[in-house]
Order: C-alpha cells, then sequence, then structure tokens
C-alpha cells in the first residue's frame, strides 16, 4: 500500500484512479500530473518504483490537498462571514449558497419539514374533548 498525502491507497489500483482518492485531486489533475512526469497511467500503484512515488509527491506539493485544502475552503467561508457578503450571511443562515431555490426544495439544507398552521387546530380539538370530560 502506498501512502501519499497521508491517504492510503490500495497496490492494486491504477496511478490515474488513485490519485483521485486524494482530496483536492480529480481526474483532470490527476491526468495532468501522470502526463507531466512522463509515467503510464495504466499501471498499478505496485509497479510503480519509489522514485516515481516520491516524484508524484513532489508534484503533489504545488497543489493544496487534504488537510491544507479543508483549512483553506473553511478560511474563505469565514471570511465571508464576517465581511456580511451575500454568501458569507448565506453560510451562517445555513441555507444553499450557489443560488438554488429554496421554496420546494432544498431538504438536505434546511432540514426536516416544520409544519406551521395545524398546530393550533390539534391543541383546540385537544382542549375541547378535556372540557367535555371534565
Amino acid at each position: 500500500m502506498a501512502r501519499i498525502s497521508g491517504v492510503e491507497l490500495q497496490d492494486n489500483w491504477k496511478l490515474d484512479y488513485a490519485l483521485t482518492h486524494i482530496k483536492g485531486i480529480g481526474w483532470s489533475l490527476s491526468k495532468k500530473i501522470i502526463k507531466s512526469l512522463s509515467l503510464d497511467p495504466s499501471k498499478r500503484l505496485s509497479e510503480i518504483n519509489p522514485d516515481d512515488l516520491t516524484r508524484i509527491v513532489n508534484s503533489l506539493e504545488k497543489n493544496p490537498v487534504e488537510g491544507e485544502l479543508i483549512r483553506q475552503i473553511k478560511a474563505n467561508i469565514q471570511r465571508a462571514r464576517t465581511i456580511g457578503s451575500y454568501r458569507g450571511i448565506r453560510h451562517a443562515r445555513n441555507l444553499p449558497v450557489r443560488g438554488q431555490r429554496t421554496r420546494r426544495n432544498a431538504r438536505t439544507k434546511r432540514g426536516k419539514r416544520k409544519t406551521v398552521g395545524a398546530f393550533k387546530k390539534e391543541m383546540l380539538a385537544k382542549m375541547q374533548t378535556q372540557e367535555k370530560k371534565g
């Protein structure tokens, strides 16, 4: 098992696929890194020698990955909140940030539905049944 940027990558994975398991590296960046190092993307991780692995690790240091990337994203969100931008306010209120509609959708962001208006009728019915009994 190869360990790159704190992520365990299985030996039977192909090189281009394995790199995509590192947070911050997608398919396009994975292929770009492999092409710049002139490696074969169809090789398995077990077939790559340690020198090539160190070259891959060195090329990954140019881009923010894993913990560094997460810290960067959190700092950007916090900055947007403190300056009071529209995106920062949406983050603070736990609403969709990128222009999605909220009237009918956004259930994952807004949470479980809360029924409004039907509660009074239920309470009224309970009170009437209690008055009849007592």
